[in-house]
């Protein structure tokens, strides 16, 4: 069996640093009263002679500040890796009540990525939001924490912007401006949702979603109808502006047209009736749209040649 990391206690005790599952299972192999007490009463049973083995358990005497280096690869970066928020608090409480810096945490680790960076941010700025009462994680709309969602994102230039952060490399308890608060109780609503107001998160999946937030926290009317609590495909509609999606939807059209004639040969049959009428209504649609944009850009022709303009 490895060693126990123990910390001495005031009152001439150990505490276990790290370790505690294996104690836990150690003490529900040699006490049956405690397998009971607790209903584990399906754990196998030990002889009287490995029971006597377990009695003493070998340990290794140490603090919790010095022990960080090996707590800190095997849980952050090693063979029995934490989920990612609780790494960010390990990494928060070293950097924070230990004064090791987040870069010897890094090359302790084997961090080449600015993870642990982004993840001490995150959590500073999820911290900050909760002392300033618009967020709470016991209120969120999801089932699961997705912690990731926000030190990913606020590498993102749309919520760099929205919430006022400093140089990526900047490494305050407070990242996110006092004027710029309420955006970040909206940021994490729509990252999270909201349980007690029965608010949905806008995030269904990391990717598209987060970054398609991104680009909407961009301009101040996807922010707008985010706040109007438009869905965020509509927001982000709204976001890029008529002119844009009039082009992005002429270009999906031509790259369906070319799609849909790649495959006339082995896709169309002389009884399909209704393909061919279905492609008489694109034509007919496609010749109105030209003579529309024809006439407008007449018009518009005239309208810029007119005296005085």
């Amino acid at each position: 069996m490895s060693h126990f990391f123990v910390e001495p206690a005031k009152d001439g005790t150990f505490v276990v640093i790290e370790g505690n599952r294996r104690l836990a299972a150690v003490k529900l192999l040699v006490d049956a009263s405690l397998r009971q007490k607790v209903k584990a009463t399906k754990l196998p049973k030990i002889d009287k002679a490995r029971a006597a083995d377990l009695a003493t358990l070998p340990v290794i005497v140490t603090t919790r500040k010095d022990s960080w280096r090996y707590l800190g690869f095997k849980h952050v970066n090693g063979p029995a890796m934490w989920g990612s928020y609780s790494k960010a608090q390990y990494i928060a409480h070293v950097h924070n009540d230990y004064g090791v810096s987040l870069e010897d945490i890094a090359l302790q680790i084997g961090d080449y990525n600015s993870t642990i960076l982004r993840m001490y941010r995150g959590l500073m700025i999820v911290e900050q939001a909760e002392q300033a009462e618009v967020f709470t994680r016991s209120d969120i709309a999801k089932n699961k924490f997705y912690f990731n969602y926000i030190y990913t994102g606020i590498d993102y230039p749309g919520i760099v912007e929205f919430l006022g952060l400093r140089a990526r490399g900047t490494t305050a308890r407070k990242p996110v401006p006092p004027a710029k608060i309420k955006n970040l109780g909206d940021l994490l609503v729509w990252l999270y949702g909201r349980e007690s107001t029965d608010t949905a998160s806008l995030i269904r999946s990391q990717n598209p979603d987060l970054k398609t937030l991104d680009s909407v926290l961009l301009t101040d009317a996807g922010v707008k109808a985010l706040r109007d609590g438009l869905p965020l495909s509509v927001a982000h509609d709204i976001s890029q502006g008529d002119e844009r999606i009039f082009r992005q939807a002429l270009q999906h059209a031509k790259q369906a047209l070319q799609k849909a004639h790649g495959t006339l040969t082995t896709g169309f049959s002389a009884g399909d009736t209704d393909m061919l009428t279905l492609a008489g209504d694109v034509e007919s649609l496609a010749h109105d749209l030209v003579d529309a944009m024809a006439t407008k850009k007449a018009r518009d022709r005239r309208g810029a040649k007119r005296p005085g303009r």
